[in-house]
């Protein structure tokens, strides 16, 4: 069985429903890829990929087993350009965030935890 991808509203990626995991919220995550040079070329480039080809990379959610909270794993920049866009929805895979492993899920998402 494959790995489970799926689709969500990019409006979901607040500080809220699904919060980024490598910062304290969204704001402080789109304000430092402005001020470094490196995150700031990256996060031009898929301003300008992803309206032109779509989003190739699926973005990462991760689910802690402990707090069932939802949090990008992988993807930070692609989620802050798909914000800054106005992307409607994006493709995202996701995995169990457990104590001592991460499991790459293949069962459905768990799309109550977002309050849907």
């Amino acid at each position: 069985m494959a790995l489970y991808t799926g689709t969500l509203p990019t409006r979901l990626l607040n500080d809220q429903q699904i919060r980024p995991s490598e910062y304290r919220k969204w704001k402080h995550a789109a304000d430092r890829f402005e001020r470094r040079d490196k995150d700031r070329k990256v996060l031009d480039g898929l301003k300008v990929s992803i309206p032109a080809d779509g989003l190739l990379e699926p973005i990462l959610l991760g689910v802690d087993d402990r707090y069932h909270d939802v949090r990008v794993s992988d993807g930070h920049h692609r989620a802050v350009a798909l914000m800054q866009l106005g992307v409607a929805e994006f493709r995202f895979r996701w995995c169990w965030i457990r104590a001592y492993r991460v499991e790459h899920a293949r069962d459905p998402f768990p799309y109550h935890l977002l309050g849907l």
